[in-house]
């Protein structure tokens, strides 16, 4: 177990390997705590600060894991340029009051001899799962062991990886895991844009069109309200747009059932409007309910 340096955080516990983690649990444990688990890959930001608020609304204590996971990067992403300032995750994950912050290494993770994948089929196949073949495998795989290494009553994640959210609860409620699964709403920049780790990879020109990606989600959802047997007209002309605004390309734009995730040609069902498109080195990815 160790502590920041900063001794403006003094307090904040940060356990390095799995039997620090489950020490610490099983005393609150005894203390009769109830426990939330918060799984990030770091480069911490607002949004993952929400999640954080959200889980000390709910349980008497928080986790928070930092763990940039290899296995959910596809072959031509660059795991190594992805953002980690572990002192500065852990600052911030502190300031608004995480009471444990986990940060393994990959032998902690995946061992020598590591031969587990976990696999959810269904909510996989479309949105991202074409895109980032192996990525959804990686993702449950890495949840499955931090449910199993922390004991959470419930995990937080947020909305804005809305299909991630739900093949989690998906692997939850397959393999019996005893957590519960919440959702956060996206948290959004003044002019729209929900807030990710993969922002940091926009220049300042992109920065000014990854907006966009927003308000054409909203000028879908107005739009399928008043003919709601059109939306895959209204999709092709959202995909034009964002073209036209300058996104390089567009893996998808689609309304879907909101449970299963299935391609809707009319509005139907609760549903929800999702996009991935590419603007320079960063993947952008966004949903909206439609009301």
């Amino acid at each position: 177990m160790s502590k920041i340096g900063n001794p403006t955080f003094t307090t904040q516990m940060i356990a390095r390997d799995v039997l620090d983690l489950r020490k610490v649990v099983a005393e609150w444990r005894q203390e009769a705590k109830t426990v939330a688990l918060v799984p990030t890959m770091g480069a911490i930001h607002a949004g993952h600060l929400s999640l954080i608020s959200e889980a000390k609304s709910r349980c008497d204590r928080v986790i928070a894991s930092v763990f940039v996971n290899p296995t959910q990067f596809d072959e031509g992403e660059d795991l190594d340029a992805y953002p980690a300032n572990e002192e500065e995750d852990v600052r911030e994950l502190a300031s608004v009051g995480t009471d444990l912050v986990f940060c393994p290494n990959r032998k902690d993770i995946y061992p020598e001899g590591f031969s587990t994948i976990i696999s959810v089929s269904g909510l996989t196949a479309g949105l991202c799962g074409p895109f980032r073949p192996g990525h959804f495998d990686g993702v449950v795989t890495v949840v499955a062991k931090l449910f199993l290494q922390s004991l959470p009553d419930i995990a937080i994640f947020g909305e804005k990886d809305y299909q991630q959210l739900l093949v989690i609860r998906q692997l939850a409620k397959d393999l019996n895991i005893p957590v519960e699964i919440v959702g956060a709403p996206i948290v959004r920049e003044e002019d729209g844009l929900a807030m990710s780790s993969r922002n940091r990879h926009l220049s300042k020109k992109e920065r000014l069109i990854a907006p966009e990606i927003y308000r054409i989600l909203k000028m879908v959802s107005e739009r399928i309200i008043i003919k709601p047997n059109d939306c895959e007209l209204i999709c092709r002309v959202a995909r034009e747009k964002l073209i036209e605004k300058g996104f390089e390309a567009v893996d998808y734009i689609t309304i879907c059932h909101a449970e299963t995730l299935q391609p809707l040609s009319a509005l139907n069902c609760p549903a929800r409007i999702f996009v991935a498109a590419r603007l320079g080195q960063a993947r952008l990815i966004d949903n909206l309910p439609i009301n």
